[in-house]
């Protein structure tokens, strides 16, 4: 920090052979115009290593790193830096971006379905997918604006029936999970299809997680069966508890149907 000309050079070398993501982040900090300014300058930089360490080393909340609250906060600096990113030639770099977003999204949405809309005009395949992968945790969560930009409008007029089989499984066993929809308005549909599975915790608490399962065109007075197969195992980052858990299928960020099944 008391020599950051000289701290920059290692960075900037280190990032092209290993990481500086978690070495930059205190000068965000401590100097912030310091490096804001020179992280702007090194967006054109030859090497894609140096251009994707201007966005990740700049992440709210990168993982495994400590949080920069006062991005959390105010994330404003960051995205001049993403706009001179936002087209780079590398995916690894444009990855980055979607990330950064994804990061600010958890606390400022409306700033980033916004900006994901002035972005949308005359892009590129490349930079819609940018904006998808950066919307991915606001359409998860079934946030209208985030998922009609992306094409989802309201569901509208749907029959939606959820059946689960069997009803009750031991923890390493799976439940089949079967989803009919009717569309029962006069217009064909856009439906992106999810299921939330609302996990036991303990204390009777119940944790929501949202899974992908299908996107779907439905024509006026079409009907369609969808299954999925759903697998109840420990894992690292999910402990599992005994008792009723309950599952719904969102379409279009509504939750329109649910089942439930009991773990032994």
């Amino acid at each position: 920090l008391d020599a950051p000309d000289a701290a920059m050079e290692a960075m900037i070398a280190l990032t092209q052979r290993f990481s500086s993501e978690f070495a930059v982040r205190p000068f965000v900090e401590h100097r912030p115009d310091f490096i804001f300014a020179q992280l702007a300058a090194l967006t054109t930089h030859p090497s894609p290593h140096v251009r994707r360490w201007c966005s990740e080393g700049i992440r709210p909340r990168l993982p495994w790193g400590k949080r920069l609250d006062a991005l959390v906060e105010d994330p404003s600096p960051i995205l001049p830096i993403l706009d001179a990113l936002k087209d780079d030639d590398e995916l690894y770099v444009r990855r980055s971006v979607a990330n950064n977003l994804n990061d600010i999204a958890k606390d400022h949405p409306e700033l980033v379905v916004t900006r994901m809309r002035a972005w949308s005009q005359g892009a590129s395949a490349n930079r819609q997918w940018l904006i998808k992968h950066a919307l991915r945790s606001l359409i998860k969560a079934g946030n209208p604006d985030a998922l009609d930009l992306m094409g989802y409008k309201a569901p509208q007029s749907l029959k939606v029936t959820l059946h689960i089989r069997p009803t009750t499984i031991r923890i390493g066993e799976f439940v089949d999970l079967n989803i009919e929809i009717i569309n029962r308005s006069t217009q064909n549909q856009r439906l992106l299809v999810d299921y939330v599975v609302h996990y036991l915790r303990q204390g009777d608490k119940h944790s929501a997680k949202v899974f992908k399962w299908s996107n779907v065109d439905l024509a006026a007075g079409e009907r369609i069966v969808l299954t999925k197969r759903h697998a109840m195992k420990i894992t690292s980052v999910r402990a599992l508890y005994p008792g009723e858990h309950r599952i719904e299928a969102q379409i279009n960020g509504q939750r329109l149907a649910n089942a439930s099944f009991e773990l032994l």
